[in-house]
């Protein structure tokens, strides 16, 4: 198989993922976040790393954000949210957090591909990327071309770029707003 060949088959695993998400969940996740007092955002593994990358873009459009387990995370209580990604469903860390954010009174938006897993029930809101993940990997229906998990994180990271998109227009945020807020310290 060609390397164009291959991007073709990954793009195009990635955006039937992207074309399945619920457009009713994506607003009300959107409309969740641009009324938060706090946001905290949490992942393990590879979709930790686009947790943070997504915590940067709702940094540079003015939010109060925080990942979680870093020093500088903010306590959540009442008008808060904990948004947690985890692809597989079930995760001892993610089912602590989620726990702890609820007790606090805060509001959770579970990202998975696997929606009727035991967190999935904690969560104030679910939105499913129904993507191949570490729990699905080594089914007959696995993927021909991303491993492991990339599907998932994959579509992680473009779900976060159109949420940021979104909440530009519903904040009313110019690109220059964003922009001014860029470390300067790099």
């Amino acid at each position: 198989m060609s390397t164009k060949a291959r991007f073709n088959n990954a793009l195009s695993e990635v955006g039937a993922v992207l074309g399945a998400v619920d457009e009713q969940a994506f607003e009300a996740m959107c409309q969740r976040l641009a009324s938060a007092k706090t946001i905290g955002v949490y992942g393990c593994g590879r979709e930790a790393l686009q947790m943070r990358g997504f915590a940067m873009r709702l940094f540079h459009l003015g939010l109060n954000v925080g990942v979680v387990g870093d020093v500088t995370m903010p306590p959540l209580g009442l008008g808060d949210v904990l948004i947690v990604s985890s692809g597989p469903g079930e995760l001892a860390t993610v089912n602590a957090h989620i726990k702890t954010a609820k007790a606090a009174g805060a509001e959770v938006i579970f990202i998975t591909a696997e929606p009727f897993a035991e967190a999935a029930k904690a969560a104030t809101q679910i939105v499913s990327l129904p993507a191949q993940t570490m729990a699905s990997d080594q089914t007959t229906t696995a993927s021909t071309v991303l491993p492991m998990g990339s599907a998932y994180e994959g579509a992680l990271f473009f779900l976060f770029e159109i949420v940021i998109l979104r909440l530009r227009e519903v904040l009313d945020i110019s690109q220059g707003d964003m922009r001014s807020r860029h470390t300067n310290m790099e």
